[in-house]
């Protein structure tokens, strides 16, 4: 495949290279193989139960133990809102009420969302906001029909020249209403929260992935509520940022393979999805770093429960990280005698889910060592799942690679190949769900820092289709941050309440009780 100079040109000028876009367009050739999942992990087989003493000792070891350790929360939050609207835009786009009767496009659209939105509309933490704005415009809001008052809300919600939500950072967008003339966004919620259990010595560090545009739109919005949180809290808050590498953005291809061209000639460069977030993640100091996406936060009253399974979680992760160090500094050692090799198997085998090799029998004491090693000696990650309620998404397996071995994962469905009824029934069987929900240990035995670009399954990537300017595209986003960007770390999965998953998809999540108030 031949690129002309100005391909190469900007190829380079967006921190690529050209023998990396022709490995992109090879494996748009070759197609991604499917995940063979061997089993799904359910409680007792790869996801651990939790009872009250267990929680409460958890709790207590991390309370015990995180001022002598750096903390870290680490938010992915560069999306903007627009999918939360999309049943929203396409009303706005399209009903005409002259035409039809607002019941009679709801059910000849299957719109059972847009009833929802209706029947909600005063609980919205915006709705005074929207209000506001058409009296401003000299709408009689109250006077207004039902079909007249919930297209013009919904209007002013989306228009470009009004309120513009679909085009915001979800993360700065009204979240929660408390009533006291206070909104609140989810980026303040994330404070509020990660007071509770990011906090080292009176200390709260919080990182955030954001679109560069919006910076100083996040920077002022700290600003602006920073004394608040600090005096309702009593912590320091420590707030930085990073954006998306345009060195991580893939190139789009078309339906053929070929690379998509924009109308004027030029190549198409996409980014890559969440998987691309390893790159900023691995940048970051901390002995334990919390994961949460942006959207997955509660109001005040739910805040305490979630974040006690997040001390759990991570109480769990000094204990495993602990016994780790401590056999590794023993297998460092020139006296290593049998019992130690089994206690160390032992632990591999109960503690942290690993399946040893039918192979390791037939090892020398050498080998036997250096196989132990690399199996503790990698970054920990301890997962939260909850159970399956039906949400589309990723969830906990057993997988098998090309050489027989099993390890768990957190596989897409996306990944399975669902014309396998073995692969499909396996799916069906899965009894938990993936909530994003992560603790994770970043360092090694001897406190360095591992270089997590080392841990990649790079055959866990995904090949999607697209749209642009009205053609079909096809589009190559990298191994996901917490599927297989992860899938070489030590993997623990802990089953956690349902509570502690509370995300913002559509707007109508806003319904739900975690985010209300009453």
């Amino acid at each position: 495949m031949s690129f002309t100079e100005n391909d190469i040109y900007q190829i380079e000028s967006n921190d690529l290279t050209l023998t990396g876009i022709k490995n992109q367009i090879e494996i748009f050739e070759t197609g991604i193989p499917f995940t063979n999942v061997s089993d799904a992990a359910t409680l007792n087989n790869g996801i651990m139960p939790l009872n009250d003493s267990k929680i409460e000792a958890y709790v207590a070891l991390f309370e015990a133990e995180k001022d002598k350790k750096s903390l870290l929360k680490f938010v992915p939050a560069s999306g903007a809102a627009t999918r939360m609207f999309k049943f929203l835009f396409k009303f706005v786009g399209e009903y005409n009420s002259n035409e039809q009767s607002l019941n009679s496009y709801i059910n000849k659209n299957n719109l059972r969302e847009l009833s929802l939105f209706m029947v909600g509309l005063e609980k919205f933490p915006f709705y005074n906001q929207v209000l506001e704005l058409l009296e401003t415009k000299g709408i009689d809001f109250e006077n207004l029909s039902n079909q007249e008052k919930v297209w013009h809300f919904a209007k002013a919600m989306l228009d470009e020249n009004q309120l513009n939500f679909g085009n915001q950072p979800k993360g700065l967008l009204p979240f929660h209403d408390y009533k006291k003339n206070h909104i609140s966004t989810a980026f303040e919620e994330h404070l509020y929260e990660a007071a509770l259990y990011a906090t080292s010595n009176g200390v709260a560090k919080l990182h955030f992935t954001i679109s560069e545009v919006y910076e100083h739109r996040f920077t002022d919005e700290f600003k602006n509520i920073q004394n608040q949180v600090e005096e309702n809290t009593g912590v320091t808050f420590d707030i930085s940022f990073s954006y998306q590498q345009h060195s991580t953005d893939t190139i789009a291809v078309t339906l053929k393979n070929r690379p998509f061209r924009e109308t004027d000639g030029t190549l198409l460069f996409r980014p890559s999805g969440h998987g691309a977030l390893l790159k900023n993640l691995n940048t970051l100091e901390a002995d334990i770093i919390f994961v949460k996406n942006i959207d997955n936060v509660v109001v005040y009253k739910y805040i305490d429960e979630v974040a006690k399974y997040k001390k759990v979680l991570a109480g769990i992760l000094i204990e495993l990280q602990t016994k780790a160090f401590e056999y590794l500094h023993e297998l460092d050692s020139e006296q290593i005698n049998e019992g130690t090799l089994v206690a160390v198997e032992n632990f591999l085998t109960h503690k942290l889910s690993i399946k040893i090799s039918d192979e390791y029998k037939k090892y020398t004491d050498r080998y036997k060592i250096e196989y132990l090693k690399e199996k503790l000696n990698r970054p920990i990650r301890v997962c939260g799942m909850v159970k399956n309620e039906g949400e589309p998404g990723g969830g906990p397996f057993w997988v098998k690679d090309h050489k027989s071995n099993q390890s768990l994962q957190i596989v897409e469905s996306a990944q399975i190949n669902l014309k396998d009824p073995k692969q499909e029934d396996i799916l069906k069987n899965a009894t938990h769900f993936n909530p994003v929900d992560l603790v994770c240990g970043v360092k090694n035995y001897k406190g360095e820092k591992f270089d997590l670009e080392k841990y990649v399954d790079h055959n866990a990537a995904f090949i999607t289709e697209k749209t642009k300017n009205g053609k079909d595209l096809k589009a190559l986003e990298l191994p996901g941050l917490w599927n297989g960007s992860m899938a070489h770390w030590s993997t623990i999965f802990v089953e956690v309440p349902i509570i502690t998953f509370n995300p913002v998809k559509t707007v109508n999540d806003l319904l739900k009780s975690p985010h209300q108030i009453k």
